[in-house]
């Protein structure tokens, strides 16, 4: 009786060779600047406590009265800044100083209750504001976020790559997420393979929420489709026409606290020479943003509220598009979900790491292999 032939045991997947190769070169490649982005996303995730435990003496301040904060601002206001004044964030408990944001480039502390300079801090001369700009921006503005966007695209196909490369035929789970000491060329494999298998779906949301972040204006409007969203973003606001009578400081921050009375005024964009509008972007006690996604614009002549946006009560997709920087970031969850991003960091530069071992170690043990065929 003939021997009947058995089943080769490799799974006959031809796309496997190309994906594979994909998968090497890319690692090898877009993986350098995918570990260092995402080294650089540990960092950033303990910037709070960095500032901290180089400047203790920003956090050792109360919190200023209503009558301090309306002249403060109206100080800030009148102050002739060597950049564009974008935006300022009031003190609050966890941060008790304003912090105000100069072109972009700067960032000024001031004092919560009488308003003096406590410390100035630019990309050019502190570590983490600059790795904050290569982050976000590649150290190239508009352009490097640009460039980012086709680079976290490359570094989500990278991971899917990996994930369907691993994927184990029925029967051999344990086996694939087995760690091996010896040989090296298994060693590499299964620490590569096992703790990418382990970890992905942490590696996945970060990527993600990375990329949504950088085509947030494409992801705002799928997403509000998606859940029937009748409305996203903030309404925009009518203009107010800028004028020589002084700023209600007081009576206007009054009227957007009662416009969102649970809410903690955040962060305040002054009026400037086109358009004199407040506006002031809110926290709700629902909110996982540390700004707030709330918005109230405010007339600063007669303390009149133009619009307000609580983005509590907005619909699903919304809600879960103010939730993608939180999550990536790191500020919701507490010290866990911090912790949780800061391995999640380091994961990239170990499967660069680990991918190259391999590839190497597996290169010389082909050359090897190939040396002594040739000799017999």
């Amino acid at each position: 009786m003939p021997a009947t032939s058995r089943p080769t045991a490799r799974h006959p997947w031809r796309l496997r060779d190309p994906l594979r190769k994909l998968h090497l070169w890319l690692g090898l490649s877009v993986g350098l600047a995918f570990a260092v982005l995402a080294l650089s996303g540990t960092v950033l995730a303990f910037q709070t406590d960095l500032l901290r435990w180089r400047h203790p003496e920003l956090f050792a301040h109360a919190l200023p009265t209503p009558e301090q904060r309306a002249a403060i601002l109206e100080r800030i206001h009148a102050t002739e800044w060597p950049a564009p004044l974008r935006a300022i964030d009031t003190p609050t408990a966890d941060m008790p100083m304003w912090q105000l944001s100069l072109g972009g480039e700067k960032r000024v502390y001031l004092d919560p209750t009488d308003g003096h300079q406590l410390l100035v801090r630019s990309k050019n001369d502190d570590f983490v504001l600059w790795l904050r700009d290569l982050h976000t921006h590649l150290l190239s503005g508009h352009n490097g976020e640009t460039a980012l966007g086709v680079l976290g695209l490359a570094e989500l196909g990278l991971i899917l790559i990996g994930l369907t490369l691993w994927w184990p035929r029925r029967g051999h789970w344990r086996h694939a997420v087995r760690m091996y000491a010896q040989p090296p060329t298994r060693r590499w494999r299964s620490w590569h393979q096992g703790i990418g298998a382990l970890l992905f779906p942490f590696l996945l949301l970060s990527t993600l929420t990375g990329v949504t972040l950088i085509y947030k204006d494409t992801t705002r409007s799928a997403l509000a489709a998606l859940f029937g969203d009748t409305s996203s973003k903030p309404p925009k606001a009518p203009a107010v026409t800028p004028s020589d009578a002084p700023l209600q400081w007081s009576a206007a921050l009054a009227a957007a606290q009662a416009a969102l009375p649970q809410a903690e005024l955040r962060r305040i964009t002054l009026p400037n020479d086109k358009n004199a509008a407040l506006t002031i972007r809110a926290r709700g006690p629902q909110e996982w943003n540390a700004v707030g996604r709330s918005v109230v614009v405010v007339d600063p002549y007669s303390a009149k509220v133009l619009s307000v946006y609580d983005a509590q009560t907005q619909g699903g997709g919304a809600k879960l598009v103010d939730k993608i920087y939180p999550v990536h970031s790191g500020q919701v969850g507490g010290v866990p979900w911090q912790l949780v991003i800061g391995v999640v960091g380091v994961l990239p530069a170990f499967f660069l790491v680990t991918g190259f071992l391999f590839w190497r170690t597996r290169t010389r043990h082909r050359k090897h292999a190939q040396q002594v065929l040739g000799k017999a």
